[in-house]
């Protein structure tokens, strides 16, 4: 990070526009940026030109926090915040080490997705631009499928002011997890009604058709074991149901495939998880793959003759996630 960026940042915290403890978390995270992008080959002109631009962004969010509303559809005018977001990325991606398994079954999506019939990519999440890396990734193949995609985001990527600039590019469909719904206690039933409400839109789309849903049945992002293996995490049952059945409300035919990511290395997230926003972000050089398995029979699986719904249910969702695993495994090995 240059001179003329920390002195933006100490301005505004002068005028009390950016607080100081995050103003040390863009301060930081410019640094790892720049460091990252020059060594795969960025000019520090180019780097200087998209950081300025994303201060801008972060500072128009805090001043005007951006109402996300249960589905949102991307932003690309007056400014495209679409391909920003592809361009803030791109300079950290080593794209010539970088692999797309699976490919073919992309050409089986497109093709059902003309039928206006829907898909849902049931995969893990590494990073917090995951969608913008699936995208990067089918940018020279199938860019249409990419940017058209409805990502099923937590509410941290769209309250972060160093977040939300970015996920105004994505349709999202925007969702309290879990994890989240109790804090703080008193405004659960609203993020409770707020779910109901983003549920119920993504009914109607999957309705219209020709939808393509990426969702994270985990709840949230992969992180290390006590042995510093990155780990992916396992999908709730719960999760994957619901995304079932509202499929099978919509009166559509809905395709499921599970979705292996490798992007952790491109900004890991922290090793626990943070109930407060401003999380500090550390960016690297590096390639990252991913692995569109074979598509998921919801109905038949190992173990579908269980009698007990509540069994037959975990059971799919490790099988599921055994795909995903499997996957991922084998995009490990082009690390």
């Amino acid at each position: 990070m240059n001179k003329d960026h920390f002195q933006k940042l100490t301005e505004y915290v002068k005028m009390g526009v950016i607080p100081l403890s995050l103003a040390k978390v863009i301060h930081n995270f410019f640094q790892s940026y720049g460091e990252a992008a020059q060594e795969n080959g960025s000019s520090l002109q180019d780097v200087q030109s998209i950081l300025e631009k994303y201060v801008d962004l972060i500072v128009e969010q805090l001043q005007y926090p951006y109402p996300f509303e249960p589905y949102h559809h991307r932003v690309i005018k007056p400014f495209d915040y679409y391909h920003y977001g592809l361009d803030l990325l791109r300079p950290l991606v080593v794209f010539e080490k970088s692999k797309v398994l699976g490919l073919q079954r992309v050409k089986e999506m497109e093709q059902v997705l003309a039928q206006r019939e829907n898909v849902v990519l049931l995969a893990n999440h590494q990073t917090e631009p995951d969608p913008q890396a699936i995208s990067l990734l089918l940018e020279k193949t199938y860019p249409q499928l990419a940017e058209e995609m409805i990502a099923v985001a937590g509410h941290r990527v769209i309250s972060d002011p160093l977040a939300a600039p970015i996920s105004k590019g994505r349709n999202l469909i925007c969702v309290f997890s879990k994890r989240h719904l109790e804090n703080p206690p008193e405004k659960k039933q609203e993020k409770v009604r707020h779910n109901q409400l983003a549920m119920r839109k993504l009914t109607e789309l999957l309705k219209e058709g020709g939808k393509c849903i990426y969702v994270a049945p985990s709840g949230g992002r992969d992180r290390p074991n006590a042995h510093g293996e990155i780990e992916v995490a396992k999908f709730d049952p719960q999760s994957i149901e619901m995304f079932w059945l509202i499929a099978q409300q919509s009166g559509r035919p809905c395709h499921f495939y599970p979705l292996a990511l490798a992007t952790y290395d491109l900004l890991p997230p922290p090793n626990s998880i943070e109930k407060d926003l401003g999380e500090e972000r550390h960016a690297r050089c590096t390639p990252i793959h991913m692995a569109f398995g074979a598509e998921i029979d919801m109905l038949n699986f190992p173990g579908s003759d269980q009698v007990d719904k509540k069994v037959r249910r975990q059971v799919r969702a490790e099988y599921i996630w055994e795909q995903v695993f499997n996957d991922y495994q084998k995009l490990r090995s082009l690390q």
